[in-house]
């Protein structure tokens, strides 16, 4: 692992049942040693087929979404070459058959990438989450699970809070503040390897030359290795990019966004905002800037007293009718 940056903080003997509640919304990642060593994945982390026992056990035939790279992509999820494409197969399979490949994997060198990412649970292996989650009290988590061989995924945000739990095998964490974007080199917005855009840099062999403000986001860096039963903390925006070590790794993770029921996805408006207003003039674009920051990034304390409250609306504590009538409004002018 690099050492660049500075170790992420670490908790020792925290309580798993009020976890998500003393981190929520909390602005630094932090990494929990043994918080879910519990577990029965967890116990069964050194063994393979104790494992693929457990977790077929419990499945009943759900579809899930495999990731298939070539052997001498090194474990990498990412573009081809001219970044025209992406380096892997998307394939619809079954649990069974994606263990299946796992395995047989483990038997070749260079492996072939084997990787089955962000399946809910509640979906693909039900049984398994009673004793194989934390408990997410009045927070609406959503709990998914990630299982592959050797694998590395470069730097990427969520818009979610998360604590993803090691479950087998062992996973390195490298994790930038959300203001390190501008030296993380980000590709496209619509071709990324899963949703996100991600790091064109490599982190396992970093190209100074061709990307060199690079090394100010590794100055800025927080990394941990993590080991079955650890868990980390990533806020919400925070760029991470993670290796996966073993020949068969299992995370569990939990997502949550603490906000009002009526709040949409903020990347919407930010394709918004590229579609109608990044090619404006100049000049234009620096008013739309204002408007921006006094009504959204920074609206100062007293902006809305000349306004009387009943008549702010959007702009004073929004409800649910009238959150509907703007996106209505949004609809129908998107349908123009």
């Amino acid at each position: 692992m690099s050492r660049y940056g500075s170790k992420i903080a670490v908790v020792e003997d925290a309580d798993p049942d009020q976890v998500l509640a003393a981190t929520n919304g909390q602005p630094e990642p932090v990494v929990f040693r043994g918080l879910c060593s519990r577990w029965p994945l967890v116990e069964a982390a050194d063994d393979r087929a104790e494992i693929e026992r457990y977790l077929l056990s419990h499945y009943e035939g759900a579809p899930v979404t495999a990731f298939l790279g070539p052997s001498d992509a090194d474990g990498r999820i990412f573009y081809n070459d001219d970044i025209s494409g992406l380096n892997f197969q998307q394939v619809r399979s079954r649990l069974d058959e994606v263990l299946s490949r796992i395995r047989e994997a483990a038997d070749q060198s260079p492996a072939p990438t084997v990787y089955m990412g962000s399946m809910a649970l509640d979906h693909c292996l039900p049984g398994v989450k009673p004793d194989n989650s934390l408990p997410t009290g009045e927070l609406a988590a959503t709990v998914r699970i990630w299982i592959g061989n050797r694998s590395r995924v470069a730097a990427h945000h969520d818009v979610m809070d998360n604590i993803a739990c090691v479950c087998a095998g062992v996973r390195q964490f490298t994790l930038f503040p959300p203001d390190q974007l501008a030296n993380l080199y980000l590709g496209p917005i619509d071709l990324t390897p899963a949703g996100q855009q991600v790091s064109l840099v490599d982190p396992d062999d970093p190209d100074f030359e061709k990307f060199p403000r690079y090394a100010d986001a590794l100055e800025r860096s927080r990394w941990a290795e993590l080991e079955p039963g650890d868990a980390i903390y990533i806020p919400s925006m925070w760029w991470h990019q993670v290796n996966a070590l073993s020949p068969l790794n299992v995370l569990i993770n939990h997502w949550w966004r603490d906000t009002a029921e009526h709040m949409g996805a903020p990347g919407d408006a930010l394709m918004h905002a590229l579609v109608n207003l990044r090619h404006l003039p100049a000049r234009q674009r620096e008013a739309w800037r204002c408007l921006f920051e006094h009504y959204v990034f920074d609206p100062p304390e007293d902006g809305l007293d000349h306004i009387p409250e009943h008549s702010r609306g959007i702009l004073g504590e929004p409800d649910d009718d009238l959150i509907r009538q703007w996106r209505m409004l949004l609809r129908n002018r998107l349908n123009r």
